[in-house]
Order: C-alpha cells, then sequence, then structure tokens
C-alpha cells in the first residue's frame, strides 16, 4: 500500500512513520507547494463528504467500512463525469487504454 499525503507536519512526524511501517506501507508525499498534486484525491474527497457522509448516518465503523467500499465501487463503475466525456472512470480508463 502506498499513503500518499501533503506535507503536513503530522505526516512527518515519528509516529505517523512509525504507523506506516508497522503495516507494510510506503510513504509518498506531494512536491513542496504544489497543490496540484493532490488535487485528484481532495476532489474524490470532496465528493465522498458531499454524497456519502453528509448524507446518512452510520452506526458503527464496521457499517461506515462497508458504505465507502460501496461508495468506492458506486463512484468508478457507475457515477458518470462530465469531465470524462460522459463515462464511469473505469470506462474512460479503459477507453483510453484502448485508443
Amino acid at each position: 500500500m502506498i499513503m500518499h499525503t501533503d506535507q503536513g507536519f503530522q505526516y512527518q512526524h515519528h509516529s505517523w512513520k512509525a504507523l506506516l511501517a508497522n503495516y507494510n506501507a510506503t510513504q509518498s508525499m506531494s512536491r513542496k507547494g504544489n497543490c496540484h498534486d493532490n488535487a485528484i484525491a481532495e476532489n474524490f474527497f470532496a465528493h465522498l463528504k458531499a454524497e456519502l457522509f453528509y448524507q446518512q448516518a452510520f452506526t458503527n465503523t464496521e457499517d461506515l467500512a462497508n458504505q465507502i467500499q460501496d461508495y468506492i465501487h458506486w463512484y468508478n463503475n457507475q457515477r458518470i463525469q462530465q469531465r470524462l466525456e460522459g463515462m464511469t472512470p473505469n470506462e474512460y480508463r479503459n477507453h483510453a487504454l484502448v485508443a
């Protein structure tokens, strides 16, 4: 797993690095002062919050995890996006690979 973050101080702290090491995760950070590095992730999480978190309550962490997994599947396979020529992310990726 790769954990990509900005260069916030919390992501440079030894306890964060130890946590990543505990899970065999590789740390990746955006370039200093380049907000565009995280633009795609920021956009996705803005949609996740607006379309999932703010719309319902969760009974427990397992419910939350299941709902997030369902949302990611829906987002990638059913949610059409105008900026992707009216395709879902997976359709657009497959279209680009064939072209």
